[in-house]
């Protein structure tokens, strides 16, 4: 890498901004009802559809990925964006210098700038890459496997761009293999087909993961997500590293078992991991003997069922790990989903010993800290225990929040002590 891939300058060789096709003077505008700004202007980059004047500029008018210069009612310019007229989120903001509208050199920049902020963090290139709009590049995800690119669109504008992404992939990080793994129901929110495809090389069968100084595989055609949790990454070395080699370690909603296998490593006498997905729990056993850790046993099945199963079976650990997906998804299925962490930690509780370990984490953004934190104490109370938050934990920092925007803040995680009364 050049000097100006650290600092994310734009070096000599970049297209200059006037190479695109687009110029703001020729771009469509789109504006905003009166005060609508307000959220823009304090550093967000959503525009919803309700936020936009439809007389002065109807959406109908524009073509889903089309990029638009939004204004205010009062002509203020507020920045380019691409806008779909299909989302509830009708426009999202790429850049706002009036003088140079989002072209390729822009991703090109904007990919320096993510690639500087990893390569200060980690020593080795086993990251998440972009992180959508807190790196300047809404509905985009880039996990970074080694020479492995995978990148996930979750929406039209980003669709609209993949020969952008990709230009700039191959001049600042030069991947050997990049796989667009563009298979989240989200997608469908933009109107946009589900589908796994190599951009660069084959898509190939598992991702290699070098985390905390364990190495992992995992599927990438049939797994979750990009294939790897990266986000939980400094969760796992803070929380364990407290822990202190339990003796017998849970974990709940394992995937491919990286808390457990992580338990293991660091002295566990013995590992069970729960998961619904045998494929997944291949992976973990895998894992485990790839990392010298010989006593992980798997148990599939649905989570709450086992959990309930193990306790009529008297079983006890010193740790249970409960890392779920997502239980609330629509700010509406709150209670629900609130009921179901709850559930999920009274049960991990009724699991520990006298004086045990809880790790709970949500990663659902529309459930608060507190309210998880609520769910653990209501739960310790219905069993008469007595529950203790030693540490919190978020997101890993290739996850970065964008302070104007609280969206870009969903992980949560607690450490709990967990003992009689």
């Amino acid at each position: 890498m050049t000097s100006s891939d650290e600092t994310g300058a734009l070096d000599e060789h970049d297209e200059p901004e006037s190479a695109t096709p687009e110029s703001g003077a020729s771009l469509a505008r789109l504006y905003l009802k009166r005060q609508e700004e307000r959220r823009l202007a304090a550093g967000h980059l959503w525009v919803f559809s309700n936020e936009i004047d439809a007389a002065r500029s109807p959406l109908s008018r524009f073509q889903p990925g089309e990029i638009v210069a939004v204004h205010s009612d009062r002509e203020r310019f507020l920045g380019y964006a691409y806008v779909n007229p299909h989302s509830l989120i009708a426009a999202r903001i790429l850049g706002r210098d009036a003088a140079h509208p989002p072209s390729k050199s822009l991703f090109v920049h904007r990919l320096q700038v993510a690639l500087a902020l990893r390569k200060r963090l980690y020593a080795e290139p086993y990251y998440r890459l972009v992180h959508g709009e807190s790196d300047g590049l809404p509905g985009l995800v880039i996990d970074r496997y080694g020479d492995v690119c995978v990148a996930q669109v979750g929406t039209a504008g980003m669709e609209a761009r993949k020969d952008w992404i990709e230009a700039a992939l191959a001049k600042v990080v030069k991947p050997r293999v990049l796989v667009w793994k563009n298979d989240g129901g989200s997608r469908e929110l933009e109107g946009l087909p589900r589908y796994v495809a190599a951009a660069q090389g084959q898509v190939p069968e598992t991702v290699d993961v070098l985390e905390n100084g364990l190495r992992f595989s995992a599927a990438l055609g049939d797994g979750q997500k990009t294939g790897w949790f990266y986000d939980q990454a400094a969760n796992r070395a803070q929380f364990l590293g407290l822990v202190r080699a339990p003796e017998r370690v849970l974990d709940v909603f394992s995937y491919v078992g990286a808390w457990g296998v992580t338990a293991g490593a660091r002295g566990a006498r013995e590992v069970v991991c729960v998961d619904s997905s045998a494929a997944a729990l291949e992976y973990a056993a895998r894992n485990a003997a790839a990392n010298g850790v010989a006593n992980l046993s798997t148990r599939k099945g649905d989570a709450f069922e086992v959990l309930e199963s193990l306790h009529a079976a008297r079983e006890k650990f010193d740790l249970v790990v409960v890392d779920p997906p997502a239980f609330v998804k629509r700010r509406k299925d709150a209670p629900k989903g609130e009921a179901a962490y709850r559930r999920v930690n009274q049960l991990a509780m009724q699991l520990l010993g006298r004086d045990g370990w809880l790790v709970s984490c949500s990663c659902s953004y529309h459930l608060e800290s507190g309210a998880l934190i609520d769910a653990i104490q209501k739960a310790a109370r219905h069993l008469g225990r007595f529950a203790q938050i030693v540490a919190a934990g978020g997101q890993a920092p290739d996850h970065p929040l964008h302070p104007a925007i609280p969206e870009t803040r969903y992980l949560k995680g607690f450490l709990v002590r967990v003992t009689h009364d």
